[in-house]
């Protein structure tokens, strides 16, 4: 589990790049529904990365095993999945892409309620 900190921390910077390039680089090539895409897609690569950095130092803190390693797993690759299949729809990606999106945001939420889990039970 010592990984989710500093991957969350890489992915908190990228999140920040990826924004910023999205509103510097690509508002004058992608329509406005596309840039929304893009902003989305940012968004909850934040969202992801600050929830993989809560998890890291809760660890830190905790006492005894709670399903800690299964959230950082969970939040991890449903940012990956989500965030990578919105940016890619913003590019033009194939369509199908907006079929997979719902697994990565389903993992991230089951990420965050293990989260829960674990931090209700350390605190028991």
């Amino acid at each position: 589990m010592s990984w989710a900190l500093p991957v969350g921390a890489l992915l908190a910077a990228l999140g920040v790049v990826a924004g910023a390039f999205g509103a510097h680089a690509l508002a004058g090539r992608l329509d406005a529904r596309a840039l929304e895409l893009w902003e989305t897609a940012s968004r909850y690569l934040m969202y992801g990365a600050l929830g993989l950095i809560g998890l890291g130092l809760a660890v830190q803190r905790a006492t005894g095993n709670g399903p800690w390693a299964a959230a950082a797993w969970c939040l991890a690759v449903g940012t990956a999945i989500f965030a990578g299949t919105v940016f890619a729809l913003a590019l033009g990606g194939p369509r199908i892409l907006g079929a997979i999106t719902p697994i990565g945001g389903s993992l991230m939420i089951a990420g965050f309620l293990l989260f829960a889990w674990a931090a209700w039970r350390a605190s028991a």
